[in-house]
Formats: C-alpha cells, sequence, structure tokens
C-alpha cells in the first residue's frame, strides 16, 4: 500500500493493530509515552475471556449498587470526592441497565470477544510469542447452584452466543479444581477458551514481533494531531513532528484528550482495576477461574497466581486504595484455602470504560484518523480482533462483520 500509519498506543490494542498493518503492507510506526505492554495490558486477569460479551450493566444493576458501595462483601468502590465528577458519566452509564440495550450490546461485544483464542493465536502464527499464548478451560465457581442459577440471564446470554457451560456440583468440583475451597460447591466450566501467562511480556514481545516485520517502535508522547483540510498530515509530541497518511489512537482511557481535538467529546472514564500476584504460588487453580463471589478472575501465570479483579471509581489521578486490595485477599483467601506462595505483587491500572459498554473502532469523520480503544474489560480478549478490523479498514480490506456499533461518531453532538 505505500501508507505511512501512525498507531498511537503500544498496548494489546495498538501492538496488534500495527503487526496486523505491517502484514498488509503499510509503513508503520507504533508511538507510546511508556514501553510497550507496561499500561493497562500488563495487569489484565490474562483471560482470553470469549464469553465476555456480556455487559456490566445488566438490568437490576441501578437498585443494586448503592449496596454494593456499603457492603465490605461487594467488589465495587468509589473515592467518594471524585463522585460529582462521575456523576454525568455514571448516569449515562447506568441508563443502559435494561433487557433492550443489555441485549444490543452483547451482540456488539460478541464479534469481539467470540473468537479470542483464534485471533491470538492467528496473530502471533510462526512468532516466537505463540509460547505465551494457552488454551484452556474456564471455569466459574459458586457457592452453590443457587448462585449459578441466580445468574440465569448472564448464561441466557452466553448460550445464545454458543458458549454453553458444563455444569457439575457437590464433590464433582473438587474432582476438576482440587484446589477450591469447600464452600465453593458448584463449578460452571466453558470450553475453547485461553489465557496469556504473562501479559506484559507478551505484549513486549508482540512490539519485537513487530521490528522484526520492519515496523518502528519509538517512546514518546504524543500531545496534538496536525490535520490539513480536514485529513490528518502528521502526529506532533515530544519526538517533533511525525508525518503521516493516516493514525490510529489506541491510547485506552488517556484517548479522550485527542479525541477532542478531533471534535468529539467521548463519555470514558477509568475502571480502576487490581490485581495480586502471588508469587511462586502452589495449591491454586489448574485453569483460569471467575469466583463468582468474589467477582475476580484467577490465572496461573509464568510470574505466579494472578487474581484480578475489583471495579473501582476514582479517576486517573489518585493512588491506589486500600481496601480493594484487602477485599481481594480476603476473596482469594476464601476461595484457595490451601495457596501457598513466596510473596504478593499489588498493581492498579485503569481500564477504559465508555458509557455504552462498546470499544470505539472506526475512523473520526474523514479525518483519516481511527479509534481502537474503549473495550472496558475485553482490551486482551479482543485486542488482537480490534487490531485486525482497524488493519482492513486502513488498507482497503472491507471488514467481515457490521462495524456500526463501534462508530467513534455515534458521540459527535448533533
Amino acid at each position: 500500500m505505500g501508507s505511512r500509519i501512525i498507531v498511537i498506543g503500544a498496548g494489546i490494542v495498538g501492538v496488534s493493530t500495527a503487526i496486523w498493518l505491517r502484514r498488509f503492507g503499510a509503513e508503520v510506526t507504533l508511538v507510546d509515552r511508556g514501553t510497550p505492554g507496561q499500561g493497562t495490558s500488563y495487569g489484565n486477569g490474562g483471560v482470553l475471556a470469549a464469553c465476555a460479551m456480556v455487559p456490566v450493566t445488566v438490568p437490576g444493576l441501578l437498585g443494586k449498587a448503592p449496596g454494593m458501595l456499603m457492603s465490605r462483601d461487594a467488589p465495587l468502590f468509589l473515592r467518594w470526592r471524585y463522585l460529582p465528577r462521575l456523576v454525568p458519566w455514571l448516569r449515562r452509564y447506568l441508563s443502559h441497565a435494561n433487557d433492550a440495550d443489555t441485549r444490543r450490546i452483547a451482540e456488539g461485544l460478541t464479534p469481539i470477544t467470540g473468537d479470542a483464542l483464534a485471533q491470538h493465536q492467528a496473530l502471533t502464527e510462526g512468532t516466537e510469542a505463540a509460547h505465551w499464548v494457552s488454551p484452556s478451560d474456564y471455569h466459574f465457581a459458586y457457592a452453590d447452584r443457587a448462585g449459578f442459577d441466580a445468574d440465569a440471564y448472564v448464561w441466557s446470554l452466553r448460550r445464545a452466543a454458543g458458549f454453553v457451560p458444563q455444569v457439575v456440583t457437590g464433590r464433582a468440583v473438587q474432582e476438576i479444581e482440587p484446589n477450591l475451597g469447600p464452600g465453593l460447591t458448584c463449578l460452571a466450566t466453558v470450553k475453547d477458551h485461553g489465557y496469556i501467562r504473562d501479559p506484559g511480556a507478551y505484549v513486549a514481545h508482540l512490539a519485537a514481533v513487530l521490528t522484526q516485520l520492519g515496523g518502528r517502535v519509538l517512546q514518546a508522547d504524543v500531545e496534538d494531531i496536525e490535520l490539513t483540510d480536514g485529513r490528518v498530515t502528521a502526529v506532533l509530541g515530544s519526538a517533533g513532528r511525525l508525518p503521516c497518511d493516516r493514525a490510529v489512537i489506541s491510547t485506552g482511557v488517556w484517548s479522550k484528550p485527542l479525541m477532542q481535538k478531533l471534535g468529539l467529546t467521548v463519555p470514558l472514564e477509568s475502571e480502576r482495576g487490581y490485581h495480586l500476584v502471588f508469587e511462586g504460588a502452589e495449591q491454586g487453580p489448574q485453569a483460569p477461574t471467575m469466583v463468582a463471589a468474589g467477582k475476580f478472575v484467577a490465572t496461573p501465570m509464568a510470574a505466579g497466581l494472578r487474581c484480578a479483579g475489583v471495579v473501582e471509581f476514582g479517576g486517573l489521578e489518585a493512588p491506589a486504595s486500600r481496601a480493594p486490595f484487602d477485599f481481594l485477599q480476603r476473596k482469594v483467601r476464601a476461595a484457595y484455602p490451601k495457596l501457598t506462595f513466596v510473596r504478593a505483587h499489588e498493581w492498579m491500572g485503569h481500564r477504559p470504560a465508555p458509557s455504552d459498554s462498546l470499544p470505539l473502532i472506526g475512523e473520526i469523520g474523514h479525518s483519516g484518523v481511527v479509534a481502537a480503544f474503549g473495550h472496558h474489560h475485553i482490551g486482551l480478549t479482543g485486542g488482537p480482533k480490534t487490531g485486525r478490523l482497524v488493519a482492513s479498514l486502513l488498507t482497503g480490506r472491507p471488514p467481515n462483520i457490521d462495524m456500526a456499533p463501534y462508530a467513534p461518531d455515534r458521540f459527535r453532538a448533533g
């Protein structure tokens, strides 16, 4: 193609986009203020959660949320000083907590998540980065069958997307996952999933793959996008003026200022996520497991057991809170009472949460700038598929799915 394309943001979405662009013949520069894979992509739960197309905003959330905020045993936290700034976004977000919107959002997310394992395998095929991708089952652990039945609405949407769980109860649970505690007596297992054994190292390795393919990786801040007659001609920042024919914004929750420069005010918030890595862990899960009671996922990784989850709203500037880490510690001990480890490492990061739970994927007006961010909980899962779609759009290859649900211009005023 001969196109000069700059991809801004070196998380899983940006790196995947750059690799597919290079494979399609474009001249690509990947720019990030940090090193590849060390931002939000570093800290996720690691699961290639193909069945994770159901948004948080399911029917009934509005009634449950206040009680969750007040409960010591609920995985929802709020830095109360941030509430006045959060309210406008929160109103829009909670307005989608109804059946019609939930089904619409799930239908929009399914093409992004549904073939996650195959997309990661295609991205890494023929490269040394492939060894980070591990096919596996994905378990959902409940206190009892009643807990699973209480999630019937969510499971109905997963079944509609082709994900039918195998459910066992009683002693059969520990026959599959022997280290789960006795308080978890129901296990729903979904086949054909997978996980990444070290998300940060994986994305860094993918950036190395990009350079092997002839792409360029540049560490620099991007502060502005230069437009000439409404079309991108360069990106501007600490590396000076970088000329380009097209550009991709894949900077997660930090994408909002660049979008504003292009005329879009995106209702985007940080959903602060937390993880603990139990180094040298033993007596943990054999396959990735979502522990429903704590809404955290436990994933065996190269460095140990990573337990990730929790939702906190508090913006981009406040430091990590103590309560989410303490919550995770309690829930992990209850779920895996035999767990041993050398030490625990703590991390907090920022998931990009659009008010309608759908990512922004597509050209912004006719600017030649394409958005690729806003994946909420499914960034790692949907990164390679998103990258392939964006690369297809930029190189004249029509995507094989309906892109309308992800159109960035849905947030254009008027």
